[in-house]
């Protein structure tokens, strides 16, 4: 059975992902529009799957 390990990103990346400075990335989070943060210590970080998710999720309401 393989087991497929999802990526986690930090802030920086993730706001990368979707195209959008750090401080707008954070404006998003605080504002309940992205998946709140997996902590590992006190390192948030965002599965790459959940942020693939959003990204999807936009494109149905785009075509909507």
């Amino acid at each position: 059975m393989t087991q497929i390990i999802d990526k986690l990103l930090t802030a920086r990346e993730t706001a990368k992902a979707l195209d959008m400075s750090v401080p707008t990335f954070y404006r998003h989070l605080k504002d309940g529009k992205l998946p709140k943060p997996i902590r590992i210590g006190a390192h948030p970080r965002w599965p790459e799957s959940e942020i693939i998710g959003v990204i999807e999720t936009a494109k149905q309401q785009r075509a909507a």
